[in-house]
C-alpha cells in the first residue's frame, strides 16, 4: 500500500492542509485515511484534504511526502485523477 501526501500549503478556513492521495485505487485511499481517523467528509473527488495537524500522523502510518507536482502526476498517471467540473468516470 503505498499513499502520498503533499506538504500542508494550501490554506483555508483558517489553517493549512495536505491533500492525500492513492495511486492504486479508491478503496486503498479510503481505508487508508479511515486508519489515521480522517472523517468521510474530508474525501473531495479524488483526495482526501489534511490539517497540517495530523499531516505527521500521516507520515508516521506510511504516507510517503512528495510535492504538490508529483501527487498530482502520480493520481493523474494512475488514472484516478478527477479535476473539478468533470464527472467521475461512469458517471
Amino acid at each position: 500500500m503505498t499513499v502520498y501526501i503533499d506538504p500542508p500549503d494550501w490554506p483555508g478556513h483558517g489553517r493549512l492542509w495536505s491533500h492525500l492521495v492513492s495511486d492504486v485505487s479508491f478503496e486503498e485511499l479510503h481505508a487508508f485515511a479511515a486508519s489515521i481517523g480522517c472523517p468521510p467528509k474530508a474525501f473531495e473527488r479524488d483526495h482526501y484534504d489534511v490539517p497540517e495537524t495530523r499531516y505527521a500522523d500521516a507520515v508516521r502510518a506510511g504516507a510517503r511526502e512528495v510535492g504538490s507536482k508529483e501527487l498530482v502526476r502520480r493520481l493523474t498517471d494512475a488514472g484516478l485523477r478527477r479535476p473539478k467540473g468533470r464527472p467521475a468516470p461512469g458517471s
